[in-house]
């Protein structure tokens, strides 16, 4: 009886370990993940109004069809990015997305900022040089520090009425994305 409930015990035990290990390499494995399908979208260093999605469509990012999106994509290997420009005056929210699609950073309208985003985007590097003002800033630039090089940025507006977006998402497209102009 015993040696039956430990084969069952090891059993159990030996399940439990393949299928967490399963679990955790099947991600690695996936050849179509959410970084493959934002760089599909050609937005590297730019800003990306994303087409309106569509109710019972196709919707691989997984949006709200009620809010209009733009998409960023950085790398902070190649230096500091910066998201600037003045958004509706409506709900705005702006997301920092690592490769894996987690988000790292978010910040609304709401949090004081006014209509005006106006931030700089730093790895860890970066902002040692920045704390040695080795690199100059804008006042009242929002800072953020970026836990890896490869990130994109979501910005996510919600029109109050579905006659505005149109306008809102001209606006939107006129946000600025990327490494600062020298």
């Amino acid at each position: 009886m015993i040696r039956t409930l430990l084969w069952l015990a090891g059993g159990l035990l030996l399940g439990g370990i393949i299928h967490i290990a399963t679990i955790l390499t099947l991600p690695l494995l996936a050849e179509e993940t959410t970084w493959t399908r934002v760089s599909a979208l050609n937005a590297r260093n730019q800003l990306v109004v994303l087409p309106p999605v569509e109710p019972g469509q196709p919707n691989p990012l997984h949006l709200d069809p009620e809010l209009s999106y733009g998409i960023c994509q950085l790398d902070l290997s190649e230096g500091p990015a910066y998201l600037s420009g003045v958004l509706p005056d409506a709900f705005w929210s702006v997301a920092l997305f690592n490769e894996a699609g987690v988000v790292t950073y978010s910040t609304t309208n709401r949090d004081g900022i006014g209509q005006t985003v106006e931030m700089g985007i730093f790895n860890a590097a970066q902002t040692r040089l920045l704390a040695q003002q080795q690199i100059d800033i804008a006042e009242g630039l929002l800072v953020v520090e970026a836990s890896s090089d490869r990130l994109f940025v979501l910005v996510r507006l919600s029109a109050p009425h579905h006659a505005m977006r149109s306008r809102f998402e001209a606006e939107l497209s006129e946000i600025s994305c990327g490494p600062r102009e020298s």
